[in-house]
């Protein structure tokens, strides 16, 4: 059965450097790039158009979509295909419990479900050290995410990462060993 591992977790937490020490790890690991409609940060996004957005949707190849800092993004059917050629392992970031819900149940795979958390002192250093701009957003970011997880106390996680303390790359290592565990079970 295919793979694919769902990051979810507030801003800052470190979503892309863990992705990137799985990836480090092994080359089956890649991130899942979401297609984003909007303006900003295009490093890590399939940049698309609203036409192109409408067109998903007339074809059901929306996954998930979700908007923030007045962009789209978009967990895409296309995508997630292309993303498991190979045999490869989509890394797919989230920030909203019903994309938790969503993507699993829409596209059948053996997911892996982590939570990444940070305290919201350390969103205060590590946003402005990543060089965003909007700081603010991603602690107002921070406080929905905290809140979201407070209102879905039955969410099951494979694995809970709290990197205040523990690194990427000892977070890789405890992801993969959930991915391998995961697919002995499978």
């Amino acid at each position: 059965m295919r793979q694919g591992i769902l990051l979810y977790g507030p801003p800052t937490a470190g979503k892309d450097t863990v992705t990137a020490a799985l990836a480090e790890l092994s080359p089956k690991y890649a991130p899942f790039t979401r297609l984003k409609i909007g303006e900003g940060k295009t490093q890590g996004y399939r940049m698309g158009t609203p036409e192109q957005l409408s067109g998903l949707e007339a074809r059901g190849g929306v996954i998930y979509r979700n908007e923030r800092y007045g962009n789209i993004y978009v967990v895409d059917r296309p995508g997630l295909e292309q993303a498991m050629e190979g045999d490869r392992i989509p890394v797919v970031h989230l920030g909203q419990m019903v994309g938790m819900a969503q993507v699993p149940a829409l596209f059948p795979a053996h997911w892996v479900r982590v939570l990444l958390w940070c305290s919201k002192e350390t969103v205060t250093l590590r946003s402005p050290q990543r060089g965003d701009t909007d700081t603010a957003a991603r602690l107002t970011a921070w406080d929905a995410t905290q809140a979201d997880l407070a209102a879905h106390p039955q969410a099951q996680w494979d694995l809970s990462v709290d990197t205040d303390t523990t690194t990427a790359a000892e977070a890789a290592k405890r992801i993969d060993a959930s991915v391998r565990a995961a697919s002995l079970h499978a």
